[in-house]
């Protein structure tokens, strides 16, 4: 059992090094960046936490299309079937009125979602303690951390909750 609070670094309770999650959240900073309409200026990534300095840009968020947003949010979580009728030529075409108003609802959520420090930090530590928390229940995520932390969150919930 570890200590609680060791993100990176060495553990000194149980003798363990933590090194490898920094590149975790480092990689992770970079994709999330490049999903959010947040712009990261810097970082350091501490033993117990991580310090940002960000920039959130909204005027950017609300610039998307509302496809783009739907794809955007689709990196992170799968989102609900609607959503990928919506995406899909095929299917699109077929919506009902109360399937695209549905899907107009989820947009405007989701593009506020974007544009959120709350969102990118739940997102950011949700897929670091998740794969953590895989490594540490015997799964080799350290081999392939970059699929690793994707799956973290993009397979893990729908992100539709409040």
């Amino acid at each position: 059992m570890r200590a609680p609070g060791v993100l990176c670094g060495f553990d000194r309770l149980t003798g363990r090094s933590f090194e490898h999650r920094r590149g975790w959240v480092e990689l992770r900073l970079r994709q999330l960046a490049g999903v959010f309409a947040i712009d990261v200026a810097a970082y350091a990534v501490m033993s117990n936490h991580v310090h940002l300095v960000v920039r959130v840009d909204a005027d950017r968020a609300a610039g998307w299309s509302d496809t783009e947003v739907l794809r955007r949010w689709r990196c992170l979580f799968r989102g609900p079937l609607v959503v990928e009728r919506f995406l899909s030529p095929a299917t699109q075409a077929g919506m009902t009125e109360a399937e695209l108003d549905v899907v107009a609802g989820l947009v405007a959520t989701y593009r506020a979602r974007l544009a959120d420090l709350s969102w990118f930090m739940r997102v950011l530590n949700e897929s670091i303690a998740r794969a953590a928390n895989r490594v540490s229940e015997g799964h080799p995520l350290t081999v392939d951390a970059p699929k690793a932390l994707s799956y973290a969150s993009s397979n893990t919930s729908s992100g539709d909750a409040p």
